[in-house]
């Protein structure tokens, strides 16, 4: 394993090690992908048998950098190039019933493998001069990655009990990895999931992020939901699953249909909160879900409802309430309209009002309503996507002549205002909505010269006399 810690970093840390007489040890993530041969990290945990502050500060004074201190945590960090390097004494945890923080006190090698979250983070490669570069691995870490599986190092329903977070993070290690996680594990993840509740919602929502930009979410998702963890978490995607049937006639289940538009998404490239978006879009189906003997199911007004939750929904899961949610629920509330247009002919009138309200966002709008055609009929998929290519065409032309996006009035208020000597008031403001809706229509260009002409026509129409 010598091949694994060439870097000159690692000499130092031995011989500082070797001159303060103590153990020293690489562990965790940086173990991991190395024997994964997966692109790793720059940060570095190293595990030292006594203080790890103290060992933090002498190897700091040797590369004369500057060492960040966490007393309270009994850790210390410090940057020497691109590596970030954490120091941290070996430990022995309890826990109580009540809290996921542990009763720390010092403890050897084997008790600080021990109260690591599975076995492939809990090996270790040894900077120790007698035996420099051996795996030490008690739990059989090296197999499990052989196997592709997610277990433990102690018993699930111990391990997961102590810290229920660490059920969120056999999730999101599976989703990364492309593991599967042990069966007893996931019957522990059952038993506890109710356990999830004593965590903060910010540390949650941080693997859950973590498994949204996966590159197959919906493997994450549906360990999520097969264990109950989801419908604490996530309560109203748990409830987008299920088919009702009435009269013969049923629906997709939504649950799945949103997991396959995500992983579409991901596929596609899209970033975080365009993922987001492709969770949140149906999230108001069962809420407008009715039964017409005629048509069948409907979810009439299921994209105004969803924009409508969005904020409610990032604020429970702690998302950001910013820019990044607006982009969220204008997609959501957006996401049907493409459609349209890819089923029906499609006007001028109809792409600019698109455009207009999309703005900057349009492209992901596009690329959302590319990832919501999921029928499994290859004519209707198909047909679907060809119609996509005349709608994203025609997009662009439009555009290009009409310079629509991100719109700004060619006339503004003040220019109403100084034309027929008025205040500000319900007059000024149908005659910008007038001619906001002749330039969406056709009806005049998208030029200030047309838009003042129209403007004076509207005035003389309204009973307004210009100055001359």
């Amino acid at each position: 394993m010598r091949e694994f810690l060439q870097h000159p970093i690692f000499t130092v840390l031995s011989d500082i090690a070797a001159e303060s007489q103590v153990e020293c040890y690489v562990v965790g993530g940086y173990v991991r992908d190395r024997l994964m041969g997966r692109d790793f990290k720059n940060d570095i945990d190293v595990v030292v048998v006594g203080s790890g502050i103290d060992f933090a500060m002498r190897v700091g004074n040797r590369l004369d950098t500057k060492v960040a201190v966490y007393k309270n945590f009994g850790t210390a960090m410090l940057n020497h190039g691109e590596l970030q390097l954490e120091f941290v004494g070996a430990r022995r945890e309890s826990y109580r019933r009540d809290s996921r923080k542990p009763i720390v006190e010092d403890g050897s090698l084997e008790d600080d493998q021990n109260r690591r979250d599975f076995t492939i983070n809990a090996m270790a490669l040894s900077l120790n001069k007698s035996d420099f570069g051996r795996l030490l691995d008690p739990f059989g870490g090296l197999e499990d990655i052989r196997q592709r599986v997610i277990r433990t190092p102690l018993s699930p329903g111990e391990t997961f009990s102590d810290d229920p977070l660490r059920m969120m993070r056999a999730v999101r290690f599976a989703t990364q990895l492309n593991f599967k996680i042990d069966i007893r594990a996931i019957n522990a993840i059952k038993d506890n999931r109710e356990r999830i509740r004593i965590i903060s919602k910010e540390r949650i929502i941080d693997e859950l992020n973590k498994i949204v930009l996966a590159a197959k979410p919906s493997f994450g998702f549906r360990y999520l939901f097969d264990t109950g963890l989801l419908h604490i978490v996530f309560p109203a995607m748990a409830n987008l699953h299920g088919v009702d049937v009435i009269d013969g006639k049923g629906h997709k289940d939504n649950f799945y249909h949103t997991l396959e538009v995500l992983d579409n998404v991901a596929e596609l490239g899209g970033d975080l909160w365009l993922r987001w978006a492709a969770i949140m879009h149906d999230i108001a189906k069962p809420a407008t879900k009715r039964f017409d003997k005629r048509h069948g199911w409907t979810f009439h007004g299921h994209e105004d409802k969803g924009a409508r939750m969005v904020p409610k929904l990032f604020a429970e899961l702690k998302l950001p309430l910013n820019d990044r949610m607006k982009f969220v629920q204008k997609l959501v509330l957006l996401h049907l309209r493409p459609i349209v247009l890819a089923q029906d002919t499609v006007t001028d009138s109809a792409v600019r009002r698109l455009l207009f309200e999309a703005g900057d966002d349009i492209d992901s709008l596009m690329m959302l309503c590319h990832a919501d055609v999921t029928t499994k009929n290859e004519y209707k998929k198909k047909k679907y996507r060809q119609n996509f290519e005349l709608v994203k065409q025609k997009l662009k032309d439009v555009e290009e002549r009409d310079q629509i996006r991100n719109w700004q009035p060619p006339v503004t208020g003040e220019d109403i205002m100084a034309a027929f000597r008025l205040k500000p008031g319900r007059e000024v403001g149908a005659i910008k909505n007038a001619i906001r809706e002749a330039i969406l229509e056709g009806d005049i260009p998208n030029n200030r010269e047309e838009a003042y002409r129209y403007m004076l026509e509207k005035g003389k129409e309204m009973g307004l006399a210009p100055i001359n």
